[in-house]
């Protein structure tokens, strides 16, 4: 694993011994069959929340990480990011992936905010999308920030925040 030691990667860098120690613990003593392998990220200019560190999950039970779109893959990142007391505003710092699949689901995030949009510019009528976290709730407002035609919004609380996608 290549890692600089910059001033900027100083107050993560921190973390990633006790990470890199939990994960090896819990693979260790628990039932799946992963590996895991820890990769700082490329620099994505055009989003600043982007991760600075991947967890990347492979083995005979990757595929558990991934159902219920990823519902066991998101609960192992919460659980170890707190047992290494990381702070929750700093979690979109290190994500944890299997088998590219966030990468996957942001074409999917941005497929799907594309297609609304499109409906909403025809319907004139907004258009709710499902509950999502976040992270991919991020997604679509950039997906669609620079079409003028439409404006996005996130309503709700909790797990069933969504967004809602508007006419200008």
């Amino acid at each position: 694993m290549d890692m600089d030691n910059s001033p900027a990667d100083q107050g993560i860098e921190k973390y990633i011994g006790s990470l890199q120690s939990v994960l090896q613990e819990w693979i260790k003593l628990g039932p799946f069959q992963l590996t895991f392998s820890l990769q700082k990220a490329d620099p994505q200019a055009d989003d600043p929340d982007a991760p600075e560190y991947v967890v990347d999950f492979a083995g005979a039970d990757s595929d558990l990480l991934l159902e219920k779109n990823a519902t066991l893959l998101h609960a192992l990142q919460y659980v170890v990011l707190k047992a290494i007391r990381l702070e929750e505003d700093q979690f979109r710092r290190i994500a944890f992936d299997s088998r590219n699949w966030r990468q996957a689901r942001t074409d999917e995030l941005r497929m799907i905010a594309k297609v609304a949009a499109q409906r909403v510019i025809d319907s004139g009528d907004p258009f709710t999308l499902n509950p999502m976290n976040a992270r991919e709730r991020r997604i679509v407002h950039l997906a669609l920030k620079d079409l003028p035609q439409v404006r996005t919004q996130s309503e709700g609380t909790g797990p069933e925040r969504k967004v809602v996608i508007h006419p200008a």
